[in-house]
């Protein structure tokens, strides 16, 4: 069922973007392939990457995980370089080759979740102390991404990471901690940058600006407000007639609610219901901790960037720029998350006598 609801999900999404890109595609990208056909090709090789991944049992061993977080530390240090990184949608966020475009902040979440969870696995639940090892290994990336800057990531990251510390029993006045460094390190963010209290304004009131600031709410709600039980039926959406800007990507979902209505969008979030609860069950299965706590790590993860998404676009949240997992257009970011489909799957999957010698009680 885990592998089978990740499927249904990119296949809804590629026949969305479909929908919700043609007319965008005809008059901004008339030379190029559409859309759906690029993330058919994405999509193939994002299956390629699963098959590799869920067969390699060298990520079963500790030692790599280090080593692919330094070097997806490094990544993320070459995106700040200028000449190096590419500027792209008011951000320094991307890797170029060629025509080729990577995006270090999506593998870096998977890698500091995972080397995260194998230094808590080796923390001593009954000692209530918070160790500073474990904060540096969260800290560095955010830092790194907030450089960029690149809040939807480092937020996702996280709450991922805070939800890995409540599992491995952190205790609750870190919590509290956390909470009022968190407010003021919110607040010191939007003070310091004008364009972050812009969100949070039209987000407050998006009709304040609805051609300017607001207009992505705006027009998002536009999408979904006259959708009713069934929505306008397939194909049949009004505002990706140039009214939605990019409606592939962030805000696909007001596409695929506006066209299959509150019973549509009501089916997907079922379908990511079954995926986050076949996952977090993989990881109930889990022999060792450290695989317990490495799948429920990333499951997490998937599940914050799709209640983000989810919020933004029926209002409930400020525009962030994140994309609704295997259904918004991307090829990075599915190929990304089948890439974490398949640690997922490798470490749910693996038998007591499939271990590495390294990975012992």
């Amino acid at each position: 069922m885990f592998v089978g609801s990740a499927l249904l999900l990119t296949l809804i999404g590629i026949v969305f973007i479909y929908s919700a890109s043609a007319y965008w595609s005809e008059v901004h990208y008339a030379d190029d392939l559409p859309f759906y056909v690029k993330q058919m090709m994405y999509f193939a090789l994002a299956l390629v990457c699963f098959t590799i991944v869920s067969r390699s049992k060298w990520l079963l061993d500790e030692k790599w995980w280090f080593l692919l977080y330094v070097l997806s530390i490094v990544l993320l240090i070459a995106v700040l370089i200028p000449g190096i990184g590419v500027w792209r949608n008011g951000s320094r966020s991307w890797l170029g080759i060629g025509p080729l475009t990577f995006q270090p902040a999506e593998f870096v979440k998977i890698t500091t979740l995972v080397y995260l969870s194998i230094v808590l696995a080796k923390w001593k639940r009954g000692e209530h102390i918070i160790k500073l090892k474990h904060f540096i290994v969260l800290l560095l990336p955010i830092a790194l991404i907030m450089m960029q800057p690149d809040f939807g990531s480092a937020f996702i990251l996280i709450v991922a990471a805070f939800i890995l510390f409540f599992i491995a029993n952190y205790p609750i006045k870190f919590y509290a901690l956390c909470i009022m460094l968190g407010i003021t390190g919110l607040v010191a963010l939007i003070l310091s940058a004008p364009y972050r209290l812009a969100r949070i304004q039209s987000f407050l009131d998006p009709w304040q600006d609805p051609l300017g600031k607001g207009f992505q709410a705006v027009q998002s709600l536009l999408a979904i407000g006259p959708a009713g039980l069934f929505g306008h039926g397939f194909l049949k959406s009004r505002q990706k007639y140039l009214y939605l800007p990019e409606p592939q990507n962030d805000f696909i979902f007001s596409i695929l609610l506006e066209e299959t209505g509150f019973i549509g969008g009501l089916c997907i979030v079922c379908i990511f219901a079954c995926f986050l609860y076949s996952g977090y069950k993989l990881a109930t299965h889990a022999i060792y901790v450290r695989h317990f706590y490495i799948i429920s790590a990333l499951v997490s993860m998937i599940a914050v960037q799709a209640s983000l998404n989810i919020g933004v676009v029926i209002g409930l949240l400020p525009v962030t720029g994140v994309t609704l997992p295997f259904i918004s257009y991307g090829g990075t970011s599915l190929m990304i998350l089948w890439l974490t489909v398949g640690i997922i799957y490798l470490f749910g999957a693996t038998t007591e006598g499939e271990r590495g010698a390294s990975w012992k009680k």
